[in-house]
């Protein structure tokens, strides 16, 4: 299994290696009155994918917190009805031994 990412490592570093080399044209970047910034073309799109990673990263944590939240009023919920059900059960019906073994005539 270890081999397996491994060359799973290796061939994606191999694919990183090759994009940049085939996109290394400089890109000049505008924003209003902010001064011209020139970076290679790969660069600009590996910040735009890590921008979208962490903010994708982000809003999974933020759905797993609002699921755990949920999950935990539902139980919460589940508990109170259990107690109250075996609140309102009757109690066991508990026969006379007596009156099991020597059944009167």
């Amino acid at each position: 299994m270890k081999i397996f990412y491994l060359i799973l490592t290796l061939i994606f570093a191999f694919f990183i290696v090759t994009f940049s080399q085939f996109n290394s044209a400089p890109v000049t970047i505008k924003y209003y009155y902010l001064q011209e910034i020139v970076v290679p073309a790969y660069m600009l799109i590996f910040v735009a994918l890590m921008a979208g990673i962490i903010i994708t990263g982000l809003l999974g944590v933020v759905e797993r917190f609002r699921l755990n939240r949920t999950i935990s009023r539902l139980n919460k919920t589940i508990r109170d009805l259990r107690k109250e059900l075996r609140d309102h059960e009757a109690p066991p019906m508990v026969e006379d031994r007596k009156k099991i073994s020597n059944p009167s005539p």
